[in-house]
């Protein structure tokens, strides 16, 4: 126990900035601290995000403060049917005057990437997010091009407009860390972001860390304890959606098509530690797990056609596997 006290003695002090980062970005985003939480703990455990909501709920907007008071560079991308991957990672130009080709580097290189309406772009585009997503790298013409650290692409999605859209392939999904989907403020909540935007200025937030202090802070993510009886209840949760009726689910062995995958587990485990270092703790509690259960699983069950027959979401599905399986 000794050790553990000292892993939470050194996570208060290394998690010092939470609450400042907080403050700084509810200066801009008003009510909505679900969504904010998440984008904190995408960006401690170096995973991407995929948030999905009906225009105008601040997702650009927060992603912009978040990039802002982490003094980091910050380049949006509005992803369109007639974007080329060039248009995203760069391409070779053709210098006259010393005659040879040089490289022009897209807005990919930064440290946050706003993936705008990421469905409304065409394979080929997809397939260089996902090399810069999965290996921190772009290639151009042959050569290999590390990303700058930390890198973090936020994307978008519409769930209400479906014409001109391109299905996410599952492989490219299940490269994102959380989908968080955003819901409406509340009528107080609404009240304040218009009084925020008809006042004579809009409030800027303070660069407050270095791009250097969210890598320092992810070594520190990494230390957070977590015990085997926590791994094992995570493992639980995973293969729940791969073998339902082994954890007394029969009624859902139907209504799966597939389960998480082994980068689930890794996503949750990641997920659930960096949500106990925002919450100032040094150990992983099974509440940690849960808090983020639906955001690491939401996007990583497929579901058959007898489920969207019955109206069960991946939704109904998770938090019937929370509730089944023993909390330890």
């Amino acid at each position: 126990m000794a050790d553990i006290k000292e892993i939470n003695e050194k996570i208060q002090r290394e998690s010092s900035f939470v609450d400042l980062l907080n403050l700084e970005m509810e200066k801009v985003i008003v009510g909505q601290k679900y969504m904010v939480e998440r984008l904190l703990v995408g960006l401690l455990a170096n995973g991407h995000i995929l948030l999905e909501g009906v225009p105008g709920l601040a997702k650009t907007l927060a992603i912009k403060t978040l990039a802002s008071t982490i003094d980091a560079s910050f380049n949006r991308i509005q992803f369109t049917p007639d974007l080329l991957p060039a248009d995203l990672i760069g391409t070779m130009i053709y210098n006259q005057k010393k005659e040879e080709f040089t490289v022009r580097r897209g807005p990919i290189f930064a440290n946050f990437i706003l993936a705008d309406e990421i469905n409304r772009a065409p394979a080929k585009v997809q397939s260089a997010l996902l090399e810069a997503m999965q290996e921190r790298q772009v290639t151009i013409s042959e050569v290999t091009y590390p990303l700058p650290e930390p890198f973090l692409v936020l994307a978008t999605q519409n769930p209400i407009e479906q014409e001109g859209t391109y299905v996410l392939p599952e492989a490219q999904v299940d490269r994102f860390m959380l989908k968080v989907v955003i819901h409406y403020p509340q009528k107080s909540d609404e009240q304040k972001i218009v009084q925020q935007n008809l006042a004579s200025e809009f409030p800027r937030p303070n660069h407050v860390l270095k791009p250097a202090d969210i890598l320092k802070a992810r070594d520190a993510v990494k230390m957070v304890y977590m015990d085997e009886k926590i791994e094992k209840y995570i493992l639980d949760i995973v293969f729940a959606t791969r073998f339902p009726k082994e954890y007394r689910m029969d009624k859902y062995s139907s209504m799966i098509s597939y389960g998480g995958s082994p980068r689930a587990s890794i996503s949750l485990a990641f997920a659930a530690k960096a949500y106990a270092f925002i919450k100032r703790r040094g150990y992983v509690i099974p509440e940690d797990v849960r808090a983020i259960c639906h955001d690491v699983l939401r996007h990583r069950i497929g579901l058959t056609y007898e489920a969207e027959a019955e109206n069960i979401s991946t939704e109904h599905i998770i938090t019937e596997i929370l509730n089944t399986i023993e909390v330890p």
